[in-house]
């Protein structure tokens, strides 16, 4: 048993823990309902209501945040993240958005991803 142990731990690769989904299972912001809730939403869907719940919190005024000019940012930070946790390696995680791994390791620097994940 403690062999399998190490055995699974070994598999689990350099970015096992930069999963926000199993972060956020862990610290119990999520759970199977929401995730089956989620899974029937679109990606415009979701950005839409994340907007929509942010907007409420700051009354609606996003007055003066350059939400459009920031979406490329926002979308290269949440690639950049995913391809972490879907795969082993930052190596893998490169491939899989088609960097080099010099270029997903500044990625990882500019946007502080493994400090925001671990």
């Amino acid at each position: 048993m403690i062999g399998s142990k190490k055995l699974e731990k070994r598999l689990r690769g350099r970015n096992y823990n930069q999963s926000l989904l199993r972060k956020l299972r862990r610290e119990k912001k999520i759970n199977k309902n929401l995730e089956n809730l989620i899974k029937s939403l679109t990606i415009e869907d979701l950005i839409c209501i994340k907007l929509e719940l942010a907007a409420e919190v700051v009354n609606g005024k996003f007055y003066g945040f350059p939400i459009f000019k920031s979406l490329r940012q926002i979308t290269k930070e949440a690639m950049v993240k995913f391809s972490l946790s879907t795969t082993t390696s930052h190596k893998k995680a490169a491939l899989l958005l088609g960097l080099s791994l010099s270029e997903l390791k500044r990625y990882i620097k500019k946007y502080d991803i493994n400090v925001s994940l671990d």
